[in-house]
């Protein structure tokens, strides 16, 4: 039932290519900088260590986990000839990019920078971060593990580095609960919405469930299934005229917040959506009162199989659904404007050759195996010449590289313990198979507050076209409220950006 990961990654290889090279400029066509991926020998090991100073959000210093992990580093870098000392930079509890931006602020700047937003301050305003491109153009085992998305945000926004599939949703049904219904078989041959829709009506009937589909807050998590069967294939919609409307602002997305204003009528949303976190979502479904939820494709998807299965038995493992099919099919299309978070280098850093080795060393195998797995004879062991993880493993995690488009084990994981669970592989490999890319842009920093305000118009009228509050009728009346916050500049910019 379930697949080794070696299948998995075979099965992600179509969705990959390899990088191309810039020829040694930016991705602006400016120099690269002197600092450039320098060769090391084997006697470099035996020197002083090089001390890389590095911040990350999940880098505790205290951890035994971060201990660990950081040792595992230190040696495998210098058994390969690079001999270095990693300083982790405590970040005052709190918003991660706040604190971060403080410490930043503050003159302290690591030589490596794990962001989790605020960013774009300090790469285009203050530009005290590296462009990336020189180092990873010479670079292989980086190189060999960015997928399409990476290598297109690369060349958008060369400052942050992300090895990880696109942090994008896909919607899970309980197996069992899909087994028992008759529309489920005609839903995954035609998944149109009304298809769904009866599928829905089915799946709450047969299951006891209160509500078919529960989301974090937002109406984000429906959009994965049913935006582009609206017609909602970007962010950004190119008319007849050839100009570009936002498209939330569009018939498209008018009739998709209708269907979903039915489905709240009905009892299918759960009518709490609006307040939920991704704790009592969660906690919905696997309590058996939602029947559907999204959520990250890979890990996120593996731990909701496992905790589903835990409580309610083996036969309530996850499956991923197909996005709607109509004007178009696809989950919500993907940003490639920029890496959301990821490792940066910092221009002031004496020492960004190395920095980047350790980025380089973490996308090998070795450092994939640590990074992924831990240390051998704790999180895992080899039995029968196979990778078996142990009970410590669930409380491991990559910090580096959550890809597995270059993570090639010399041994196959032992079939009782898999890295991903066969729902996590099927998550990836559905939504490599029917993702796209999107048309957003980095928003300047002179526009930022018009982009916010319009973006809270619409999340106010869609939860209150969606919750019964306001009707059909008032839709180009939100459309003339958001141009009025800044939607009307933003359309401007965009006919200026998108290409």
């Amino acid at each position: 039932m379930k697949k080794t990961l070696l299948m998995m990654v075979t099965a992600l290889m179509v969705v990959t290519t390899a990088c191309s090279s810039s020829g040694g400029k930016s991705s602006s066509g400016t120099p690269a900088p002197t600092s450039a991926p320098a060769a090391t020998t084997a006697g470099d090991a035996n020197k002083e260590p090089v001390t890389l100073s590095i911040v990350a959000k999940d880098l505790l210093g205290d951890d035994p986990g971060v201990q660990k992990l950081i040792k595992g580093i230190e040696e495998g870098m210098k058994a390969e000839g690079k001999n270095i000392k990693l300083k982790v930079v405590p970040v005052q509890s709190g918003t991660y990019s706040e604190k971060l931006g403080l410490l930043l602020q503050s003159g302290n700047i690591p030589d490596l920078i794990y962001f989790q937003g605020g960013d774009y301050q300090f790469a285009v305003t203050q530009k005290i971060l590296e462009d990336l491109t020189p180092f990873i153009d010479k670079s292989t085992n980086v190189k060999a593990s960015m997928n399409v998305y990476n290598q297109e945000r690369m060349k958008n926004y060369p400052y942050l580095l992300w090895l990880s599939p696109p942090n994008s949703a896909v919607p899970v049904v309980r197996q069992d609960w899909f087994d028992k219904t008759a529309s489920g078989k005609e839903l995954l041959a035609n998944p149109t919405s009304d298809n769904y829709y009866t599928f829905f009506k089915e799946l709450k009937e047969k299951s006891g469930a209160k509500y078919a589909y529960t989301t974090a807050g937002t109406l984000d998590e429906l959009d994965v299934m049913f935006g582009q069967s609206f017609g909602l294939t970007s962010t950004w919609i190119k008319g007849a005229d050839g100009k570009y409307t936002y498209g939330k602002t569009t018939q498209f997305e008018k009739d998709k917040l209708l269907f979903y204003a039915k489905m709240y009528k009905d009892g299918l949303l759960d009518p709490e959506f609006l307040t939920k976190k991704w704790d009592t979502k969660e906690k919905a479904f696997y309590d058996g009162q939602a029947a559907v939820m999204a959520g990250t494709q890979g890990k996120v998807i593996d731990i909701y199989n496992n905790k589903s299965v835990g409580q309610n038995g083996a036969a309530a493992k996850v499956m991923t659904l197909p996005p709607a099919k109509g004007k178009a099919q696809g989950y919500t299309p993907v940003d490639i404007s920029k890496e959301s978070r990821g490792f940066a280098i910092a221009k002031t850093s004496k020492n960004k050759d190395m920095a980047f080795a350790v980025l380089e060393y973490m996308a090998g195998q070795k450092g994939q195996m640590l990074d992924k797995l831990g240390v051998e004879g704790d999180e895992y062991q080899i039995v029968n010449n196979k990778i078996k993880l142990t009970d410590k493993f669930a409380a491991w995690f990559p910090h580096f590289v959550e890809s597995t488009v270059n993570f090639k084990p010399d041994k196959e994981f032992d079939p009782s313990t898999p890295y991903f669970s066969e729902p996590a592989s099927k998550s990836l490999q559905m939504f490599a198979s029917m993702s796209t890319k999107d048309n957003s842009f980095v928003i300047p920093a002179e526009l930022a507050s018009k982009w916010d305000a319009s973006a809270a118009k619409y999340r106010e009228f869609a939860a209150d076209l969606v919750t019964g509050k306001k009707s059909a009728a008032d839709f180009d009346k939100f459309v003339q409220e958001w141009n009025a916050a800044g939607g009307k500049e933003m359309t401007e910019y965009a006919n200026k950006t998108i290409k």
